[in-house]
């Protein structure tokens, strides 16, 4: 059987990544202006760099860090869409060595990859198999499930933003640290909004971003049916 040439490799990872923005924007498209605007893909900023990095197991890293000039074997290529614009960026183990270190025999190396690349912050992070799992279908399932995400977390801070008097610039914070991907940040700043509440202690331990936000929002009384205290 004959391997994939390495340009055939980049162009379908390209493409995916493109059926991925596309179906990020098309649910964007059916939110309130102000929620797309507080998604983290679109709103704005440094450029989106995308790095797919091929392991085990092939991420898929948005960020807005710059990741500096090319450097020997690296390739990039450009796309855009819709006013959306990014950079590919290709990484394996022989452009990064540190990436050959790493152990995926029991799951994707998530922190791994981010610290064998020097990233700290992510609008996203994916992981996609190669092979049949890397389609224009699986990332159109992808894109949507990561806009819904994206504009359910904004609705949540913005909710949260209004019923915390005195604490907005926190929550401000907190929703900078759930962009940029840094869940130690958001367990810190949850905390310090709601310092007496069990349910956020619970989840601050857990490091989870979603479980994080989704208690600090119970602890101001849910989206739905709340009224400000007497």
């Amino acid at each position: 059987m004959t391997e994939n040439r390495p340009e055939d490799v980049r162009a379908a990872v390209a493409q995916y990544v493109t059926a991925l923005h596309r179906a990020y924007l098309a649910q964007a498209d059916t939110f309130a202006p102000a929620v797309r605007g507080a998604m983290p893909l679109l709103a704005g900023g440094p450029p989106v760099t995308v790095a797919a990095v091929g392991v085990r197991n092939l991420h898929l890293l948005a960020t807005r860090e710059g990741l500096g000039p090319l450097r020997g074997q690296e390739v990039e290529v450009d796309g855009s869409l819709d006013g959306l614009g990014w950079t590919l960026r290709f990484y394996d183990p022989v452009v990064v060595p540190a990436l050959g270190t790493l152990d995926e025999t029991a799951g994707p190396a998530y922190d791994g990859v981010k610290t064998a690349l020097g990233i700290s912050t992510v609008v996203y992070h994916v992981v996609a198999q190669p092979g049949s799992g890397l389609t224009p279908h699986h990332a159109g399932h992808v894109g949507s499930g990561l806009a819904s995400g994206h504009s359910a977390a904004a609705r949540d801070f913005e909710t949260i933003r209004s019923r915390v008097r005195g604490r907005e610039h926190l929550v401000d914070e907190l929703a900078g640290a759930a962009h940029a991907g840094l869940p130690r940040a958001q367990a810190l700043l949850a905390k310090e909004i709601a310092p007496h509440n069990a349910g956020v202690a619970a989840a601050a331990e857990s490091l989870d971003p979603d479980s994080i936000r989704k208690a600090l929002l119970a602890s101001v009384g849910g989206r739905s049916d709340w009224r400000p205290p007497s």
